[in-house]
């Protein structure tokens, strides 16, 4: 056990640091990406299914950046990481809004309390089907 300790603290004091920490954030980035689009899949109505796939947006793409970031090459491709995760930072919540609000002002109405009829329902139909 130690002997894996010791091999792991030198590889991150190593040169190789970089390449560990950018493959744990582009893990994370992918893993919060999966999970994101199975909510997208599974939530009752459009509000919370835009609501994972904006908190997508930022999280996932971001650490993803991040990951990439510390593997890119050189300072210039960096920069461009940075600068897209700017945009996104400024862009996915301001999108986000407006088509919730879009949404909310057609006239679609959020489950709010009527997903646990629906659900009760649902139940109940099983039951007795």
């Amino acid at each position: 056990m130690t002997e894996v300790l010791d091999t792991v603290i030198a590889a991150v004091l190593s040169e190789g640091w970089r390449h560990w920490v950018g493959s744990i954030l582009c893990l994370i980035g992918a893993v919060s990406t999966v999970i994101a689009a199975v909510g997208v899949l599974r939530f009752p109505d459009f509000y919370t299914r835009l609501h994972a796939a904006s908190v997508t947006d930022t999280l996932g793409a971001l650490t993803l950046l991040a990951g990439m970031a510390l593997l890119a090459p050189g300072i210039f491709i960096v920069i461009k990481m940075i600068l897209i995760g700017l945009f996104l930072v400024l862009t996915g919540p301001t999108s986000a809004h407006a088509i919730a609000n879009a949404a909310y002002t057609a006239g679609l109405e959020p489950l709010i309390g009527k997903f646990r009829d629906l659900k009760d329902e649902d139940e109940g139909e099983s039951e007795n089907g």
